[in-house]
């Protein structure tokens, strides 16, 4: 799976087509959501609706930015216009079968977050497991069962963002969006090998979201790469962060002084070489 910065830019040029990405990003959601559980619901309709759009602007050359065109999921907290927000929990849904969901809470208006997705014409697949309500580290405890691990389904993946992480990791969506409250961006992201990124407080909007702590609870990006997490939070924040980011190194040469069995030092040097990403 290319990542966002790749894919914006095959996007612009026009060498990737919107409406193939999402349709990728569909079919390996239908192929392995049924083992990782990351998704509660799957917005196809939506997402290849939005696709369409994105791919008939860039076509016109009327490109919106770096978001445009981009497939993003989101936790189930954050309210999209008649889709049914669960936060994972029995409270807000009469049946918890996926592909059979009797919801009592259908958001009426879109999340501020979603509001600037749109606007910056991205493409909503739909929305994420989480540990339920967001009240947990685990990712273990949902109405819809717990979100698998991509690298091993017998381990956790950590909470409470918990499909967002799952999801990316395993290329289900090239981006998400988690949240966090005391670390369930981050604790998902380390065990699920990604990165996940808590803004401070109040930079982003929590209106349209599910709360546990208000004072504390933030959204943040979800993604393969620094530079990707610092894209998604920049187009949702309005502040110029790409901008300070320093440039990624290709290799990075590590020196190690030790004794050897004579007693001198002796230097040895290591190269490690960038990761590119999971394929």
């Amino acid at each position: 799976m290319l990542t966002l910065t790749q894919s914006a830019e095959q996007i612009r040029t026009r060498r990737l087509s919107p409406l193939e990405l999402t349709r990728e990003c569909l079919s390996r959601i239908e192929r392995l959501n049924p083992v990782l559980n990351a998704f509660i619901t799957v917005t196809g309709d939506l997402a290849l609706e939005q696709a369409r759009q994105a791919e008939a602007e860039v076509m016109a050359g009327n490109w919106r930015g770096p978001l445009h065109g981009i497939p993003i999921a989101l936790k189930d907290l954050l309210d999209i216009a008649g889709v049914c927000t669960t936060a994972a929990s029995q409270q807000f849904c009469n049946s918890t079968a996926t592909d059979n969901l009797t919801c009592n809470r259908i958001a009426t208006d879109d999340a501020q977050l979603i509001k600037l997705l749109k606007q910056s014409g991205a493409v909503i697949l739909g929305k994420l497991n989480l540990h339920e309500f967001a009240f947990g580290m685990s990712g273990m405890v949902s109405a819809f069962g717990p979100a698998k691990n991509p690298w091993d389904t017998e381990r956790i993946t950590g909470g409470s963002s918990s499909g967002s992480a799952a999801a990316v990791a395993a290329g289900l969506c090239v981006a998400a969006i988690g949240t966090d409250t005391a670390g369930s961006i981050r604790c998902p992201a380390a065990l699920c090998g990604i990165v996940g990124h808590r803004p401070s407080a109040g930079l982003l909007s929590a209106d349209g979201m599910v709360p546990l702590a208000r004072s504390f609870d933030t959204a943040g990006p979800m993604t393969q790469n620094v530079r990707d997490a610092a894209v998604l939070l920049e187009m949702l924040s309005g502040v110029p962060i790409t901008l300070i980011l320093p440039r990624a190194a290709d290799s990075l040469s590590i020196s190690i002084r030790r004794r050897s069995s004579s007693g001198s030092a002796v230097t040895s040097a290591t190269d490690r070489t960038g990761a590119q990403g999971i394929p």
